[in-house]
């Protein structure tokens, strides 16, 4: 399906840009004599051509702009090879028109920036130079033509902006559809075996425990029993992420949390863990930080991160938490000094089973995407190689009064 849209895009595309050479040809040929301005108006022709025709083949960022200025010069090239024409400089009002087709903001903001810059030095020419000999339909009416040029980059900065944003959501759309689509397959997958597995496991370890204690067996075979154990507890482990994502505990009732409670605890039982690479905790919390969430879903959200963090980090390295208030929202940061990832990694985590560490599942991370937006908190990671990952956590200032988890700590 997807090598058939592109065929279509790539049939369409070429279809248009038959239809654009064949009137800038005809543009060369139709009543024009065989002179300079006609061998450099078909030199025009031929650059913009090329630079459209092999734009689908090199799709890439330099070809862009390449396409883009060999346009801009060509409209410009119009402008003074004829400037008996008009509408030369109507072209020229809508020059950063053609970077919006790209749908690259970068591209755009240095068409608009350039096209204005160029219409100024042209506007100084036709006022100082030329002074109406051969552009006297702009220099008659300077002030309109100018007050025209500007509305018109008004109106194409509006019309970016507005497909830019639409753009945006649509692309949160499509990963908030992606992200529920994961869920609920892994909550249905969970909910079909994890009884199933979970049965026959505890009837394994069971047995497992009862010939541990068996003082009558020979101690050779009891050897590798604690491994056996263990690595069952860490499959009862998994089916239990599993069941906590097919079937969130409703009953867990949300309440004002006072956030500085909630990490000094999460910081306090990682310290020991941390211990063991001589990894440190540095933890900056602004007062007033209060949300409406369950506590005991917030403590396993940032164990889970903090937990990840000082996995990721080198020894002696150092965790930054930072909690603040940012307009009606909390802010809270997690920073390592880790490897850092790529883009495609950053853009995987939370997926089901995907994971960076030997022996990780993905699952951790899969929660802590659920319980954060759960509490309509958003959450993000940004990182890049050899300069460690921070993980950043929204959720909405809770205002409201009543009894909290700060209270209940006190």
């Amino acid at each position: 399906m997807k090598e058939l849209q592109q065929r279509l895009y790539k049939r369409n595309y070429y279809f248009i840009i038959a239809a654009i050479i064949l009137l800038m040809v005809m543009g060369v040929v139709v009543n024009n004599t065989i002179n300079f301005r006609y061998i450099i108006h078909a030199f025009m022709v031929l650059v913009v051509s090329l630079c459209l025709l092999l734009y689908p083949r090199y799709e890439n960022a330099f070809m862009r702009y390449i396409t883009v200025f060999a346009s801009t010069a060509y409209l410009y090239g119009l402008f003074y090879l004829y400037p008996e024409t008009w509408s030369g400089f109507v072209l020229l009002c809508f020059v950063p028109a053609l970077s919006i087709l790209f749908f690259d903001r970068t591209l755009f903001y240095f068409s608009l920036i350039t096209n204005t810059v160029l219409i100024g030095f042209t506007f100084t020419y036709i006022s100082i130079f030329d002074q109406g000999k051969a552009y006297s339909y702009v220099y008659t009416d300077m002030t309109g033509n100018i007050v025209n040029f500007l509305a018109t980059q008004i109106i194409l900065f509006y019309v970016f902006h507005l497909s830019s944003v639409r753009i945006q959501k649509q692309r949160m759309y499509y990963e908030q559809v992606q992200q529920a689509e994961r869920l609920k397959t892994t909550g249905q997958m969970a909910a079909a075996v994890a009884h199933e597995i979970r049965n026959p496991l505890t009837v394994v370890k069971g047995f497992l425990q009862y010939y541990q204690e068996n003082p009558d067996l020979n101690q050779s075979y009891k050897r590798n029993f604690s491994l056996m154990i263990d690595e069952l507890h860490s499959a009862e482990h998994v089916i239990s992420q599993f069941l906590s994502i097919a079937k969130p505990d409703e009953e867990k009732m949300a309440s004002s949390v006072e956030m500085d409670i909630i990490l000094h605890d999460v910081t306090e039982l990682l310290v020991s863990y941390g211990l063991r690479s001589s990894t440190s905790i540095e933890l900056k919390v602004e007062e007033g930080c209060m949300v409406k969430a369950n506590p005991i879903e917030l403590k396993q959200l940032f164990i889970n991160l903090i937990k990840n963090a000082i996995e990721a980090s080198p020894p002696n390295g150092v965790i930054s938490v930072k909690v603040k208030k940012q307009k009606n929202e909390v802010k809270i940061l997690v920073i390592d000094e880790g490897r850092g990832m790529t883009r495609d990694e950053v853009d995987a985590l939370g997926t089901p089973f995907y994971s960076l560490k030997s022996k990780g599942t993905g699952l951790g991370l899969m929660i802590c995407f659920n319980i954060v937006e759960k509490y309509n908190g958003k959450i993000r990671f940004e990182s890049s190689q050899g300069e460690g990952t921070t993980a950043h956590v929204t959720f909405p200032l809770n205002t409201e009064k009543g009894p909290s988890f700060t209270a209940e700590k006190q």
